[in-house]
C-alpha cells in the first residue's frame, strides 16, 4: 500500500483509516479473527518508519500484527556483506518494534503489537531474464541458488528466530519454483535448492523454546557493515530436552572455533552438520545433491564443554543430546 508505483496506493493516513474501518467490519462477522495491517514494503522505503507510526495511530486497536517485507541479493558481488544480511533484519525488526511501542505508549494501550514478516528471501538471479509471452507455464523467476545464498538465508532465519517474542509469523517467499527452495521438473520430478536445507531445519522447531545465549566472537569486516561479529547464532530447546544451535560463520576466509559452555545441561554429544564450500556451487536437476547439509563430526562434551570448528562462509547445525 505504501508504494507509489502500486495500483490503489494510499497515504499512510488514508490507508490506516481504511484498515481501521475494514477491520471493525470484519470483526463484526468473526470476533476472533486475527488481522495484519500493511507495513512498509521494505526497511529502506522512503516513508519508513513514519508509515508504521501513522498507520498504527489509526488502527492500533483493531489489528494484531504489522507486516514486514525484505529481499536480499548479491548483485554487487560483495559476498562478505551479503552473508551478513541478518544485520539488516535485526535492525529492521528493532526499528519496527520501536515504532509499534511508540504508538502503544502514545495510546496508553495494554496491547503489544506483534510482527508478521510476510516476505523474505534471496531474489536476484533471474531478474531481467527474458521469456516467451503467452506460453504455458514459462519458467519465470526460477532463481538458481548457491552456497552463499544458503548461508544468507540461514542468517535471516537466525534473526527471525532470535526475535520470536515479537515476530509471530514468517513467510518464505516463495516455496515452489518461483524464487523457491523446491523445484519441479516438467513432466515429473522434484529437486531441492541450497536454501531448502536451512529452511527445513527451522521448520522442524514447532513447540520448541528459543533460549537466551551469551556469545563472545571474533570479528570480521565487510564493506556494508564494517566490523561485525563473525558468529551469528541462535539456540532452541526441544520438548524432549535436546537442543539445537544454528550458527553462521560470516568470515569468508577464516574458520571459527566454537567453544560451547554446557555445564549443568547434561549433554554428552554435539553432532555437527554444515553447508560450506565453493560459494558459487549449487544444485540442478542433473546434479540435485551437489550441495546438502553434510555431516561433519560427532563431538564429545567433556567437563561441560564441546569444541567445534566452523568452516569459513558456512551454515551450521549443532545437535546437542
Amino acid at each position: 500500500m505504501d508504494g507509489e508505483w502500486q495500483i490503489g496506493h494510499k497515504t499512510a493516513a488514508e490507508y490506516g483509516r481504511l484498515a481501521h474501518e475494514t477491520a471493525k467490519t470484519m470483526r463484526l462477522v468473526d470476533p476472533d479473527i486475527k488481522l495484519v495491517a500493511c507495513g512498509s514494503s521494505s526497511g529502506v522505503a522512503r516513508t519508513f518508519p513514519m508509515w508504521e507510526n501513522t498507520v498504527l495511530d489509526e488502527c492500533y486497536g483493531q489489528v494484531d500484527y504489522i507486516s514486514m517485507h525484505q529481499y536480499f541479493s548479491n548483485a554487487c558481488r560483495d559476498t562478505a556483506s551479503f552473508i551478513a544480511s541478518g544485520c539488516v533484519i535485526d535492525r529492521y525488526i528493532n526499528e519496527v518494534i520501536s515504532a509499534c511501542d511508540y504508538v502503544k505508549a502514545k495510546k496508553r494501550s495494554n496491547k503489544t503489537m506483534m510482527l508478521s514478516f510476510d516476505e523474505y528471501n534471496v531474489w536476484y538471479h533471474s531478474r531481467g531474464e527474458k521469456y516467451e509471452r503467452f506460453t504455458v507455464a514459462p519458467p519465470i523467476l526460477e532463481d538458481r541458488y548457491n552456497v552463499e545464498d544458503a548461508v544468507c538465508v540461514g542468517g535471516i532465519l537466525i534473526s527471525l528466530l532470535r526475535h520470536c517474542d515479537r515476530v509471530k509469523i514468517g513467510c518464505l517467499a516463495q516455496l515452489v519454483n518461483v524464487i523457491a527452495p523446491i523445484m519441479t521438473v516438467r513432466g515429473g520430478g522434484v529437486w531441492k535448492q541450497t536454501i531448502y536445507y536451512p529452511f527445513r531445519s527451522f521448520a522442524g522447531l514447532k513447540d520448541s523454546t528459543v533460549l537466551h545465549t551469551l556469545c563472545e566472537s571474533d570479528t570480521c569486516s565487510c564493506a556494508k557493515f564494517g566490523e561485525i561479529p563473525a558468529l551469528d547464532s541462535v539456540t532452541a530447546l526441544r520438548d524432549d530436552g535436546t537442543a539445537v544451535i544454528f550458527a553462521v560463520n560470516r568470515s569468508t576466509d577464516q574458520p571459527l572455533e566454537l567453544d560451547l559452555s554446557l555445564e549443568f545441561c547434561g549433554y554428552g554429544k554435539a553432532s555437527h552438520t554444515a553447508i560450506y564450500g565453493d560459494p558459487e556451487e549449487g544444485n540442478s536437476p542433473e546434479k540435485p545433491d551437489c550441495v546438502t547439509e553434510m555431516f561433519v563430526s560427532d563431538n564429545p562434551v567433556c567437563d561441560g564443554r564441546a569444541r567445534i570448528t566452523l568452516k569459513p562462509l558456512s551454515w551450521n547445525v549443532i545437535e546437542l543430546s
